[in-house]
C-alpha cells in the first residue's frame, strides 16, 4: 500500500476541494494518506510570492472558480465571512489532535467544513469554542507541542520543495493542486510516464529570461 502525504492549509479552498474529491478520484486504488498541516503563508514567504487572495483580480477569479468547481463536483462550499484570514489557530488545533501533529481524516474534515461550509466567520469566538469542544476527545491539549509540530511540518515541506497547497507527495514525487489528483492516481497505478523521459526533461528546460524580485 502506497502512502500519500497530503500537505494542506485550511485557508485554501483548493485544499478543501481536493480533500473532498480525493476518495472519489482515487477510488479503487490502494493507498494510505498522511495529512500534514502546513502554514501556506510560510511557504509563500519563503518563495517570495503573494497568495492568490492577495492579488486584485486573481482574488475574485479564485473565489468564482472554486465556487464553480464545487458546483461541478457536487461539493458543498460557501465562502467564509472573511477571506483570507489567519489560519494559525485552526492549524495548531488540528496538529494538537495527534502526537506527531498529523491529524486524521475526521479531524481535517471537521476543520475544513468549519471553514468552508455555512458562510460564517471561521475565527468567530463562539464557533471556535464549539470546534474545540468537538475535537476535544482527539486533543492532547499541548499548545507548545502543536506549535512546534506545525513549524516543523512547514520547514520540512519547504526543504522538500513544496511551494503551495494542496500538494501530494507519492513515491517521492510532488504533485500540486486540485487538478493533480488524476496524476496522483497515475502514480498509484504505476503509470510509466511518471518518472519517465518527458517527466524528467521537464525539469531541464532552460530559462529564457529571469525577472528580479
Amino acid at each position: 500500500m502506497k502512502q500519500i502525504t497530503f500537505y494542506l492549509d485550511f485557508i485554501s479552498p483548493y485544499a478543501y476541494l481536493a480533500f473532498e474529491r480525493l476518495p472519489v478520484a482515487l477510488q479503487g486504488q490502494s493507498y494510505h494518506v498522511v495529512y500534514k498541516p502546513v502554514l501556506f503563508a510560510g511557504l509563500l514567504k519563503h518563495h517570495g510570492q503573494l497568495g492568490p487572495a492577495e492579488i486584485p483580480g486573481k482574488r475574485e477569479w479564485t473565489y468564482r472558480q472554486v465556487l464553480w468547481l464545487a458546483r461541478e463536483h457536487g461539493i458543498a462550499l460557501q465562502m467564509p465571512a472573511a477571506h483570507p484570514f489567519n489560519p494559525l489557530q485552526l492549524l495548531r488545533l488540528a496538529a494538537d489532535c495527534d502526537d506527531q501533529g498529523l491529524p486524521n481524516r475526521w479531524v481535517c474534515e471537521t476543520v475544513f467544513r468549519h471553514v468552508w461550509r455555512g458562510g460564517a466567520d471561521a475565527l468567530a469566538a463562539d464557533r471556535l469554542d464549539l470546534l474545540e469542544k468537538t475535537l476535544a476527545p482527539q486533543r492532547r491539549h499541548d499548545a507548545d507541542a502543536a506549535k512546534q509540530a506545525l513549524r516543523q511540518h512547514t520547514d520540512a515541506a519547504i526543504a522538500r520543495g513544496v511551494f503551495g497547497v494542496p500538494t501530494f507527495e507519492v513515491d517521492g514525487h510532488l504533485l500540486w493542486g486540485l487538478d493533480a489528483l488524476p496524476m496522483v492516481a497515475a502514480v498509484l497505478g504505476g503509470d510509466p510516464w511518471v518518472g519517465g523521459e518527458e517527466w524528467c526533461t521537464a525539469a531541464s528546460v532552460p530559462l529564457g529570461v529571469s525577472r528580479s524580485r
